[in-house]
């Protein structure tokens, strides 16, 4: 059993007796059972009211400061290793944080640090969208300091960046799109698993594990990862100011060290996160700027029990739901899905 079904299984457990306690409180708070939201209130008491937090990285200036953001791990939703664990990369902190800078006058620079070998398309282009959103209605400068690795999804969402600094030891690069997926009707059949699939058209099973993949499935399916790559390619044309030609002979998947993206010209300049730093503030003129950086303690897990409560508040039963569906989506449930990803799936 792999270790995220643990995570679930645990997570399950915690919430079951949580739910206890809620109904206890629900009872104390509300007797008459008569209001429907009585969990989202209590869930809010029991994980408080915490809103975005901020940590001060460097004293500065206050009424200009510079906030320092960070993509850390596969860009994908619900990756945080367990809901009471912050660190790692957590899609929806982040959007979060995009959407705060947008609401503060204050900050006059986003440094963006990525370690990342990139994640889902779907939310790689989220983000990319809200950073192209900040930089037209703030023309906040935007740098990136790219980590250990930046590639794939990392890359896609530092394109548009105004400046892009990588290490020489910087894995970047890996622009295309990868869609897995494994065919185990050979192996079905030698342990006498037989598949007994009901569709309503052709392609409904499209993708399916337990069947071999015909030519039809295979260009649907290609189609939607050449649309895909094709939307890469554009990403990084635009936002490196390069001709579509010159990005496809550079976008086939393959990876280049800091040094060879720069040489290339994927990556401005060679230094790491401080030098970044130092740039942003010299480029831009705000050398006595504050840097700072957005903290949350108990917000993710309770926005994510709220969104489940909210799913089910008008419906009976609402702490079981709750509780069966984040197991749900905590489990090891797979499907073929397009990713900017490096290294596969």
């Amino acid at each position: 059993m792999t270790t995220k079904r643990w995570t679930a299984i645990s997570i399950a457990i915690g919430l079951f007796i949580l739910s206890f306690i809620i109904s206890d409180l629900t009872l104390k708070v509300n007797p008459t059972g008569k209001s429907d939201s009585t969990l989202m209130e209590t869930a809010n008491t029991l994980l408080g009211q915490q809103e975005l937090g901020e940590t001060i990285v460097s004293k500065g200036s206050q009424s200009e400061r510079i906030v320092l953001i960070n993509v850390d791990g596969a860009i994908l939703a619900n990756q945080s290793s367990s809901l009471l664990d912050t660190t790692g990369y957590n899609h929806t902190f982040f959007m979060e944080q995009l959407e705060a800078i947008k609401n503060d006058d204050s900050v006059k620079g986003i440094l963006l640090s990525i370690n990342s070998p990139g994640g889902g398309t779907y939310e790689s282009a989220q983000i990319k969208d809200k950073i192209d959103e900040l930089q037209k209605t703030t023309e906040i400068p935007l740098y990136v300091s790219m980590g250990n690795v930046a590639a794939s999804g990392g890359y896609y969402i530092a394109a548009s960046a105004d400046k892009i600094f990588a290490s020489n030891e910087t894995l970047t690069g890996s622009i295309g799109v990868i869609m897995s997926n494994l065919n185990l009707s050979e192996l079905y059949k030698k342990i006498g698993i037989e598949d007994t699939t009901i569709k309503s058209g052709q392609y409904k099973d499209i993708g399916s594990t337990s069947k071999k993949m015909t030519k039809e499935d295979q260009l649907i399916l290609q189609n939607l990862v050449d649309d895909s790559y094709n939307r890469f390619v554009t990403v990084v044309a635009e936002g490196r100011n390069k001709d579509i030609k010159e990005v496809k002979e550079l976008a086939d998947g393959r990876i280049y060290d800091g040094a060879q993206a720069k040489k290339v010209g994927l990556v401005d300049q060679i230094g790491y996160q401080e030098e970044a730093l130092e740039a942003l503030k010299k480029d831009n003129q705000i050398e006595d700027a504050e840097v700072f950086q957005y903290s949350t303690g108990s917000l993710t897990f309770k926005s994510f029990i709220n969104s489940k409560v909210s799913q089910f508040k008008s419906q009976k039963n609402t702490s079981e739901k709750v509780i069966i569906e984040v197991a749900k989506e905590l489990s090891d449930a797979k499907s073929p899905r397009m990713m900017y990803l490096y290294g596969g799936e």
